[in-house]
This record gives C-alpha cells, structure tokens and sequence, in this order.
C-alpha cells in the first residue's frame, strides 16, 4: 500500500517559540498511526534542528526542509545543499513549490537537477506540481501539469521514480476564491497517476503517493481523502493550528 501523509508547510511563518508550542501542542493529541500512514512538517530553515529534536523518536513524524539547492557544497551563499540538510537529520525536501516557481522563477529543469541531488543523497522529495487560475480557466491544466512531470521527472528510472513524492497544487483555488471541489481534486490526481502509469506502468504509478495541496482543512480532509487517488495533503494555513492539523492527521484513511 502507497504511503498516506499528512504534511505541513509552515511557509515564512512563525517564530522559533511559537514554531515549537505549535509542536508541542501537536504531540499533545493522540493519534493512532498505521505502518502506511506518515506525517511530514515542513519548517523554515533556521527552526529545523528545533523539529528534529522533538520528533525524532516520534514513530512516522518526519521533518522536512522546505528547499535545498542542486550542489553539494561551495560558494552559494544563502543556500542549503542536502548534505546540509541531512547533517541536522532532515530526509525529506520540499521542491517546486508554486511560490517557489512564481516568486524565484524555478524553472522545471532547475526542478529536475533538485530532484537528482535529492536522490543521489537517498532523501526524499515532495515534488510540487500545479496549474494557474489562467491555465484552468482556458481547461489546459492536464497538458500543463504532465508537461511539469515530463521535464522534471521523466528522466528517472522506474525504480527512483518510487522514492519521489508528489503535491498536486491548484494555484487557481488558493487565495483567489475560488473552491477545488473533491471530484476536481479526484479528477486530476487520476489524470497524474495515468501519466504516470503511461510513462512507467500502472503497478508503479499506483505505488506513487500524490497529495493535495488545495487548501485542506479540518472539515474538508475526510472528503478529499476518501477519493482514491488522493493520498494525503501538503496542508499551508490549517497547519499552523494544533486542531485543525490535528484533525487532518486523524482523517488520513
């Protein structure tokens, strides 16, 4: 069975004490994890060591960074190469975010070297991928989001292919209000997963976990969940509250 996670991008938020009364309060709640079931937060650079001390000898509470860079040492200044990252003891990296992509202009081939320099490191990524409100509306989101695969993925082997995660994004229902429904989410995760079974074959692709990173909250997890193609979410807002996040934890199936 395919990993169902829950996973929390904290963005640019928070200060390094409320960062860790949200964690505290987070392992506060009880929670019944099973083998198949994980939970990934992702932290601003300078509170990761903070997560890992907390979660560390927590079963299936991983932390993840939010970004790396494609080399593995030198004069970059201000960036974060994996090395880095796993010297602190984070294994899993947040990449191609949306923001990232906008405000940075990474670009899908800057995606595919972050994603071989995670690799090659045996970390995980969390592979971002979505379309914008301009793209949705002209009902061009399958042909933009497989070109996104395609130029940052397809050049994986079938077995490298397994290690990634990936976080479909509506651009187009974060912020703008307008509302993914649960078939929409359902509709294009499928979309994803028989991509990707044409690329690699439909045994692997079902071995892919793809989340959904529209706006998940407490009332609408359940839902999104349920849909077979949906297998977890990467959670902004409602994960930097101890219920709400708690409650999506508890809603993984």
């Amino acid at each position: 069975m395919r990993k169902k996670i829950a996973a929390a991008n904290w963005k640019m938020n928070l200060t390094l004490q409320q960062g860790e009364a949200l964690l505290d309060g987070l392992l506060a709640q009880s929670y019944q994890l099973q083998p198949h079931q994980e939970v990934v937060v992702a932290v601003p650079f300078p509170y990761l060591t903070m997560a890992v001390q907390k979660l560390q000898q927590v079963p299936q509470f991983y932390v993840a960074a939010q970004n790396c860079y494609t080399k593995a040492s030198g004069a970059y200044t201000g960036e974060v190469s994996v090395d880095i990252l796993q010297s602190v003891g984070v294994q899993h990296i947040v990449i191609g975010h949306s923001e990232r992509r906008e405000y940075f202009q990474e670009s899908n081939q800057f995606l595919a070297e972050k994603v071989d320099a995670i690799l090659a490191k045996g970390a995980t990524p969390i592979f971002c991928c979505g379309e914008p409100l301009p793209v949705r509306e002209a009902n061009e989101q399958n042909a933009f989001v497989a070109k996104q695969l395609q130029e940052s993925l397809y050049h994986l082997s079938a077995e490298a292919i397994q290690k990634v995660v990936i976080a479909y994004e509506p651009i187009w229902a974060i912020g703008t209000g307008k509302t993914a429904t649960s078939a929409q989410a359902q509709e294009i995760h499928a979309f994803l997963r028989s991509e990707l079974a044409g690329k690699y074959g439909a045994a692997i692709a079902d071995n892919i976990s793809i989340l959904y990173g529209g706006s998940v909250k407490a009332n609408n997890a359940i839902e999104l969940f349920s849909q077979p193609d949906v297998d977890g979410g990467l959670v902004g807002g409602a994960s930097l509250i101890v219920e709400e996040f708690a409650a999506i934890i508890k809603a993984l199936p």
